[in-house]
């Protein structure tokens, strides 16, 4: 049987630094059902394997909003998806509380009745516990553009207001 190759379209492929044990990371976000996310996934990851054959480790990353997102016909790949080579990250699950981070990641899908809370928790927390990676600026930047696209018919001046904040952009 002959295949004709198609062109496939990762949204990340994350290399580990050169001479790193570290594995190269595949990453899909599905923010609508696609019941062949997963048969699309894993044959980009195996096309990429087989044109780097100097790559040994890797992990597949399947990132939702929500759990009712995942496909269901999850057959064939089975044994891929049980395995420590394949992570499901959806995002209404994830701990606010873990990290300033995933705080932000999880308010993209925060319903907007507990958005300003979660804001507002994530403030406090980026005041509190500053990351060496990310300034409290850029933590506020990020969380206001999040916000921005969250409540679009509100200014900048009530977003301002509404975290009682006057560093905001």
């Amino acid at each position: 049987v002959e295949l004709k190759q198609t062109a496939f379209r990762i949204d990340g492929v994350f290399l580990p630094p050169e001479g790193s044990e570290q594995p190269v990371y595949f990453v899909e976000v599905q923010f609508q059902k696609d019941p062949l996310l997963y048969r699309r996934l894993f044959a980009e990851v195996f096309l990429f394997l087989q044109k780097h054959p100097d790559v040994q480790q890797w992990c597949a990353v399947a990132i939702y909003p929500r759990a009712s997102l995942e496909p269901d016909d999850n057959e064939a790949y089975d044994c891929l998806l049980k395995s420590n080579q394949c992570q499901r990250v959806f995002l209404d699950e994830l701990d606010p509380n873990q990290s300033v981070t995933l705080g932000l990641v999880k308010l993209i899908v925060e319903p907007p009745s507990s958005a300003v809370a979660l804001g507002k928790q994530l403030i406090q927390q980026a005041r509190e516990q500053p990351l060496p990676s990310l300034s409290t600026e850029t933590i506020l930047n990020i969380l206001e553009t999040i916000i921005v696209y969250k409540f679009p018919y509100l200014t900048s001046q009530e977003v301002a207001s509404m975290f009682a904040i006057s560093d905001l952009k």
